[in-house]
């Protein structure tokens, strides 16, 4: 618990810290991919704790329980997750924030094959109103660390300012 707290205390510096700055209270967007709902009740608790607001990334096709068997290197996680060029399309009913409005963006995703989800790729291709935001990106992940994927995204879209990354397992 004590763990959950300071996170959740650097994460609202990190927040609170460019308040300053604008002259009035920075305003804070969570986006976050969730397949089991790990990675949403960790955006949830940024949202709360930040008093930011809160969107889900949402795949046209939810992610069955075959989907996600990462020791299938058939399942479709495996296969997109294999396939760098693989950008799984969003659901069109799901109406994106107007990102321009938010000074910063948390970045949730749960780490598949040390990395983000294609889908997340697909949102952020799909928003160049990223560029030059302030992205605080924070996963959830079994085995592996942020670090990798957070190189990664870093590589693959240097125009967005990225921040560093924090792993946020714990309910």
């Amino acid at each position: 618990m004590k763990r959950i707290l300071l996170l959740l205390t650097t994460l609202f510096a990190m927040t609170s810290s460019s308040f300053g700055q604008s002259g009035g209270q920075s305003k804070t967007l969570a986006i976050y991919f969730s397949a089991t709902g790990t990675t949403a009740r960790a955006a949830q608790r940024i949202a709360r704790e930040t008093g930011g607001d809160l969107y889900r990334i949402e795949p046209a096709t939810a992610y069955t329980s075959a989907d996600l068997d990462w020791r299938n290197a058939r399942s479709r996680s495996s296969v997109e997750m294999n396939d760098p060029k693989s950008r799984p399309a969003i659901k069109k009913s799901t109406a994106a924030p107007d990102i321009e409005a938010y000074e910063t963006i948390y970045l949730g995703y749960p780490i598949w094959w040390d990395q983000a989800p294609r889908v997340v790729q697909t949102f952020i291709e799909s928003h160049p109103e990223l560029k030059g935001k302030r992205v605080v990106p924070f996963a959830t992940s079994g085995s592996s660390g942020i670090a990798n994927s957070v190189a990664k995204l870093r590589q693959a879209y240097p125009e967005i300012d990225w921040q560093l990354g924090r792993l946020m397992n714990r309910p």
